[in-house]
């Protein structure tokens, strides 16, 4: 492993995860004009490979805007074969070589997705990488064995590595996309979902607990932060007579599944915007603003919510947010609002506070 850590600090400062190591190691025999790839971490493969690759056109494709961003910061120089990009999908283009680092905690339906695409791209004779951060995997080896009829595997103290090579199309393509409908205060709404977007296949419960408490008036111009598949936006665009809404997420899926579900509704008062930084369009004018952020980072996605969401509400709009944890929001919501107040219901916790007159308050 030592090579291939060596390599990825050359590129961005910071050690490659095992299964993104594993894929630098392999560098040596790719052969090819075109290499696709996500990563686990900060590029460090994608730019790698086009070092050692200068005649070939590498691409590395991020489902996330935030880490895409990331990566851009923090590689030293970027080769100028080498395009990093946020997208729904791999690029839609021909290539030699598709390389997928896998972790072993990922979600599967979004693996299988991408071994599937992948796979789609691939010209005849040419290879997958595929790696999983788990030495007795068995789960990846059997998916690329469904996908593969060639397939290499190698194990390593770090992980595996399979090496499947195309010798045709795929008979049968499945689809991963999933539309479904669900109610709010009796009207149908369709939504559209795909892996990697929150929440695949249904509508997650602090979602119906926002769409429950949300309050919207003829008129009002609301922003879902985060939105995901959009279903509450989509339950906001349908509530009033000239409500206009903004959905946000750093997810490109979540952005295309809002956009689907809006054109599935006939909305045309619902409007995307692929963000990752705040400041979004339209700041300060909104008068209600929607949160429902993950559990997971340390509350810091949660601080960038409720930051951006304040930012983003004209004086006096309101913010409105669900958790399953409040007491991080007991101890920090009134350092951005003011006329907070938090009610549980049925297992969750509604989370309200108002922008502030005057001066912006601490951070």
């Amino acid at each position: 492993m030592k090579r291939a850590h060596a390599s990825s600090n050359r590129e961005t400062g910071v050690p490659a995860y095992p299964q993104e190591a594993l894929l630098i190691d392999a560098i040596p025999e790719l052969a090819g004009d075109q290499v696709i790839c996500t990563s686990a971490g900060l590029a460090q493969f994608a730019a790698a490979a086009a070092r050692a690759l200068p005649q070939a056109s590498v691409c590395c494709t991020y489902l996330d805007l935030y880490r895409a961003n990331l990566a851009l910061d923090r590689l030293v120089e970027l080769p100028a074969n080498l395009r990093i990009e946020c997208a729904a999908d791999l690029p839609n283009e021909s290539a030699d070589v598709v390389a997928l680092p896998i972790s072993a905690s990922g979600e599967a339906e979004l693996t299988r997705d991408l071994i599937q695409s992948g796979h789609e791209r691939l010209r005849i004779g040419g290879r997958m990488y595929a790696t999983i951060d788990n030495r007795r995997d068995k789960w990846l080896r059997e998916q690329m064995g469904k996908t593969f009829r060639k397939l290499n595997c190698r194990t390593f103290a770090s992980g595996a590595l399979y090496i499947g090579t195309k010798t045709g199309p795929l008979k049968k393509l499945k689809n991963f996309t999933c539309e479904f409908a669900f109610r709010d205060r009796g009207r149908l709404i369709r939504a559209c979902s795909r892996p990697g977007v929150f929440s695949h296949r249904h509508v997650d419960v602090g979602a119906r607990r926002l769409m429950d408490e949300m309050h919207v008036d003829p008129g009002m111009r609301i922003l879902d932060i985060g939105c995901g598949a959009g279903v509450v936006a989509l339950a906001a665009a349908c509530r009033g007579a000239g409500v206009t809404v903004h959905a946000v997420d750093s997810s490109a899926r979540a952005i295309e599944c809002t956009r689907r579900g809006g054109a599935l509704n006939e909305l045309e008062n619902l409007a995307t915007e692929l963000n990752a930084e705040g400041g979004y369009a339209g700041a300060g004018n909104y008068d209600l603003a929607l949160a429902n952020p993950p559990y997971y980072a340390s509350f810091r996605i949660a601080e960038h919510f409720l930051v951006a969401g304040r930012d983003a509400l004209r004086v006096g709009g309101k913010i409105l947010v669900v958790t399953k944890r409040p007491e991080w929001y007991e101890q920090n919501m009134t350092r951005w609002y003011d006329d907070v107040t938090i009610r549980e219901q049925k297992g969750y916790f509604l989370v309200h506070g108002s922008r502030p007159a005057g001066d912006s308050p601490a951070r």
